[in-house]
Parts: structure tokens; C-alpha cells; sequence
């Protein structure tokens, strides 16, 4: 079975990349996991998984220099794709080509995770969540970032793609859930799955290098991940029909 999961947000800062790596740890526990790191502008994921030193990364491969097995890389637990960061990488990498490295990783995975650009204003933003079977939308408890969440669940369902949850990160004591928890339940589709509280062990595991679920395990935020992981049903679908979807996904020229 496998199924893709686009981790996703209408803005940067929201926690995008830890939550994207947090689940993967989480779900590794029962699954096979592999994260891709989908934002080929703005990559975060080899800093946050100690591969910052890596030669080959997904620039390369989206530029048809390399296989997709030399951008993969095994790191706790997980099968791991990381996203160069120079911007000559990112000019000469072909976004369209990521339908390929989904459909090639699609064979021997569970559940794939994209890790998604915050930006929706250009087609290399939107792919991921059109080639996802379902979006993970990460929001803080503010009535500006759900107006943003509710345009990634617009072109989610505008693609067919459908909602597989909320995630609200970076949650603090004065910014409770509760304040926005009606609008929530009003305008968006996907149930609730965790409230992760703001946290001084994030960031730690971001200077270290290591996703959080490996950094600081017992950590309230890492409760709050591992619940939703638990709140997710991972649906199965056969490798080869999901493999020719990808393949086959049809790229809007405007998001």
C-alpha cells in the first residue's frame, strides 16, 4: 500500500518541515516512510535531517543528472530526499519531473511525505499538492494563517485532491486553539489532529540538526506529533496504479 501525503501552508514559518519530519518518525513506527523535500526553492529538510553535506540532493535529479537513488538517503528511520538550496540548482531543475521521482519512490514505500513551498503563486508550489492523495494543512491559531490554510484546502479540492487533517503548530498559551476553533470546524473539511504547543525543544533540534521526535522524544511537541500521527489512517492503494497516477498527473500551467 502507499499513499502521499502533501504537508502544506498558505505562509512560511508555521512548522512545515518539522511537522513534515515529526510524522514521518511517528508513522515510521508501523509504516515505511519517505520524505521528499517538494519545496525546490526554499529547502529546509537536509538541515533539519544532518544532511547539509550531501552532493547529491533532489536539484540534481529534477535537472536530469542524477537517479533519484542517488538523492535518497536513510536517516532515522526513514527514506529521506533532500532539496538543494543554490539557486542554480533551483533554475536548472525541471518541477515537472517530480512526478517521476513520486512515481519511482511509490514502489517500495508506505507513505510518502511532501514537504510542501508555503507559496502558492506558481505551478512548482502547487505540484505537490496535485500529486498528493490527500494534504496534511499546518496552521497557527490566527485568523490570518486559516484564510491562508483555507487557499491550500481550495486548490486541494479545486484538484481532487482531499483533506487529510488540520495540524495547528507553534501553539501558545495566548494564542490557544480555542479563540479560532469554531471558524475551523466551519470552513475546513479535515478533522482536527493535534495542537503542538510552541517549543523551546524545536528549536533546539533544529540547531542540532535532528528531527525532533530524535532530539527531544519526551517533549510535549512530540506527543502532540505522535497524536496525530495516530489520528491518521494511512488508506492503501497499489504501488503500480499510484505510480501511473503520478506518472500521468496532468500540471496546471497557472496555480
Amino acid at each position: 500500500m502507499v499513499e502521499a501525503f502533501a504537508v502544506a501552508s498558505g505562509k512560511g514559518g508555521t512548522g512545515k518541515t518539522t511537522s513534515t519530519l515529526a510524522l514521518g518518525m511517528a508513522l515510521a513506527d508501523s509504516h515505511e516512510v519517505t520524505i521528499i523535500d517538494a519545496d525546490t526553492g526554499m529547502a529546509n529538510v537536509l538541515f533539519h535531517a544532518g544532511l547539509a553535506d550531501v552532493e547529491t540532493t533532489l536539484h540534481e535529479v529534477l535537472a536530469g543528472e542524477a537517479g533519484v537513488e542517488e538523492a535518497t538517503y536513510e536517516r532515522f528511520g526513514m527514506t529521506v530526499v533532500p532539496c538543494g538550496t543554490s539557486l542554480a540548482g533551483f533554475q536548472e531543475a525541471d518541477p515537472t519531473r517530480l512526478r517521476d521521482v513520486v512515481a519511482d519512490l511509490a514502489a517500495d514505500t508506505d507513505v510518502i511525505l511532501l514537504d510542501s513551498p508555503a507559496a502558492l503563486s506558481s505551478r512548482t508550489a502547487v505540484l505537490p499538492i496535485v500529486l498528493a492523495d490527500r494534504v496534511i494543512v499546518v496552521l497557527q491559531p490566527t485568523v490570518p494563517s486559516l484564510s491562508d490554510g483555507l487557499k491550500v484546502q481550495e486548490y486541494a479540492t479545486t484538484y481532487g485532491t482531499g483533506i487529510a487533517g488540520l495540524l495547528f503548530n507553534r501553539v501558545t498559551a495566548e494564542e490557544g486553539i480555542e479563540r479560532v476553533a469554531d471558524k475551523t470546524e466551519r470552513y475546513f473539511e479535515g478533522d482536527l489532529l493535534a495542537a503542538v504547543p510552541e517549543s523551546d525543544a524545536v528549536r533546539a533540534a533544529r540547531r542540532a540538526s535532528r528531527p525532533l521526535l530524535a532530539h527531544a522524544p519526551d517533549s510535549a511537541a512530540a506527543a502532540q506529533y505522535r497524536e496525530a500521527a495516530e489520528s491518521l489512517t494511512v488508506r492503501s492503494g497499489e504501488s503500480t496504479a499510484v505510480a501511473d497516477r503520478f506518472r500521468s498527473a496532468v500540471i496546471p500551467d497557472q496555480p
